[in-house]
Order: C-alpha cells, then structure tokens, then sequence
C-alpha cells in the first residue's frame, strides 16, 4: 500500500521510521511538510521516502497513494481529513481531530461519507501492558468495573510555544488519558467531569494560560469512576500506569524499563528508571496501531480507533477545561 505523510515533525519522522522498519505492508512514497528543510529530507531519505515536498496536495492529487498519516499541527487535522476524504484517501490521522467540536464531526461525517476508513492515533491502546489491563477486564477477571486510575506524567515540559497552541495539558496531554479511561470502562460514556489543575513546575505555562498538575475525576453512566493525574515533569522519566478495580479483584500494571536488571549491595537496592522520551516508551504501540490501520484498510473491516472514538475524548476535555474556569462540575450535555 502506498501511502503519504502530511506533516514531518516529532511524531511524522517516527511514523516514517517505523513504517520502514517495521510494517513492510506499506511504502511512504511522499512526505510533505511546508517546513521541510535539508536535514528533515536526509532523515526521511534514510527511511526509504522517494519523494518530499512542501505542498500537500502533491499527496492528495497523487492517485497512486492509497491512505494519508496525518501528522501535521492539531489546527490542521480537521482539514486535512476533509481534503484526504473527498480525494478518496484512507485515513490515518494523529489526535486529537480539532478542538473545535463542530469541525471534529464535521470531519468525521466527511470521512463516512467518502466510504474512506479513518483511524486515530490513540496509541496507547496497543501498548503491551494497557492492552494487557484491557484484556483482562473484558475477559471478567475482576468482576464489574467500578474504578480506574491512570496516572500520566512527562519527563519535561514541552516548550512554551507549544503550551501556546496546543490547546492546553488536557487537549494534547490528557486526552490520552480520556480515551484509555473510555477504552477500559469497555462501552460506557462519561456523564460528567470535575478538574482541578495548579502551576508548580514552570510559571511561564501558567502566563500561557495552562496549568501544568491536574486531576480530573470522570463519572461515566453506568457508575464507574475515574480519576486522571497529570503532570508535565516526572523526574524520574516517563510515568505511565493504570489499574482497573472491580468487584472481583484489581488489575493494573506498571512502568516500562529499558531493562530489568536489579543491583543489590550493603547499601541499597537499585533499578533502571522508566523511559525518558515518548518515543521509546510506545515504539511498540505506534508500529501496532499502524498495523491495525493496514489491515482494517486491506480487509474492508472497521478501524480499532474510530472518528467517534475520536470524538468523546475532546468532549471531556472540552467539559475538564470548562470545570477548571469555572470550578465545578461539569456534565458532557453542556459542551456536547
């Protein structure tokens, strides 16, 4: 399958990466990126690409490629997906879709219409041990669901350039942590939302207008309750747990390592430290989503991830962000 790649920052040169290494079910013939510069082109050379560009439309008017990665700036996304479906592409798009939420079902209903398939990036639902917590819900080890924890904690703040267009910690941060908790609550949908956020590691994402520790809890409708922490740096590198309780037990799992080995001496005992980027610690879940995104295409079969699930997660962070100005709780009917 030929495909094409809009957008060669962080995430678009790991896609490409991968692709290459890891799914040869698929060639990236173009990347285009209104940035490109020299030393991008000489990264992506070495990934096989043929052809780069800084017109997207060199993508979506090439009838040989068969699916787009979406993985330019979120004030895109939307667009893009509009333009790929009515170019009759398949879909693969980062999240979230938009912040706006009239432009997410827009772009969603564009797609359907189309008859494109459209995937989204929601990685973490194939990483190894959430998808291990998952599988063990649904096989009824722990009984009813009736809470989920998730804590989800950076290594460093990104930049302050990005703070200021990103959205805020519960748009591009968070909302991970929305769509896990959905994905593990196995089909219910969150009612209401109660945030609560501070500035304690760098004053100037507060200035930007974010908040950089927050908790949110989520009520979803068959009484399940959630609770999401945040935080932009973890000193100890990449902190990414959850746990399901239930009335019959509890799952949960814990951080990845780079390895396993454990020093004991007189003094004390001492392990390796979690990931330190993201892209070590999911390099696995990005290759499996991409996988999931081929086969559903080559297959005719529903994506894993789809608009929708694309949807709700912006719906509570839309309600989270709301909770934080307002300082109460919110329910999902007044942003929906």
């Amino acid at each position: 399958m030929k495909a094409g790649i809009i957008g060669a920052g962080r995430i678009g040169k790991v896609h490409a990466k991968n692709i290459s290494m890891f799914v040869p079910e698929v060639e990236i013939k173009t990347v285009a990126d209104p940035f490109m510069n020299e030393e991008t082109e000489k990264y992506l050379r070495k990934c096989g690409v043929r052809n780069v560009t800084k017109n997207a439309e060199d993508i979506l008017q090439d009838e040989e490629i068969e699916a787009v990665l979406i993985c330019s700036s979120t004030d895109t996304h939307s667009r893009y997906i509009m333009e790929a479906a009515k170019a009759g592409k398949h879909i693969f798009c980062e999240k979230p879709i938009d912040y706006d939420l009239g432009k997410v079902r827009e772009a969603i209903r564009t797609a359907e219409d189309a008859g494109v398939k459209l995937q989204i990036g929601f990685c973490r639902r194939f990483d190894h041990n959430h998808r291990g917590v998952y599988n063990m819900v649904q096989d009824g080890r722990i009984g009813k669901v009736q809470m989920i924890k998730i804590s989800s904690r950076d290594p460093e703040p990104p930049a302050i350039e990005y703070v200021k267009v990103s959205g805020g910690i519960f748009y591009d941060m968070m909302i991970h942590d929305f769509d896990m908790a959905r994905f593990l609550a196995g089909g219910a949908e969150v009612t209401e939302v109660v945030a609560a956020g501070s500035v304690l590691i760098d004053p100037a994402i507060g200035e930007a207008g974010d908040v950089d520790t927050a908790v949110v809890m989520l009520k979803f409708d068959n009484g399940i309750i959630a609770t999401i922490d945040n935080s932009r740096k973890a000193v100890y590198g990449y902190d990414q747990r959850v746990e399901v309780f239930g009335s019959q037990g509890c799952v949960r799992n814990e951080n990845d390592v780079p390895n396993t080995v454990v020093l004991s001496d007189a003094v004390s005992t001492t392990c390796e430290n979690t990931y330190k980027v993201m892209w070590d610690r999911y390099t696995g879940a990005f290759v499996s989503e991409i996988q999931a995104f081929v086969e559903a295409v080559e297959k005719d079969k529903e994506t894993p991830v789809t608009g929708m699930d694309g949807l709700y997660p912006v719906l509570m962070a839309a309600a989270a962000t709301k909770s934080l100005k307002e300082g109460r709780p919110v329910k999902i009917e007044e942003v929906e």
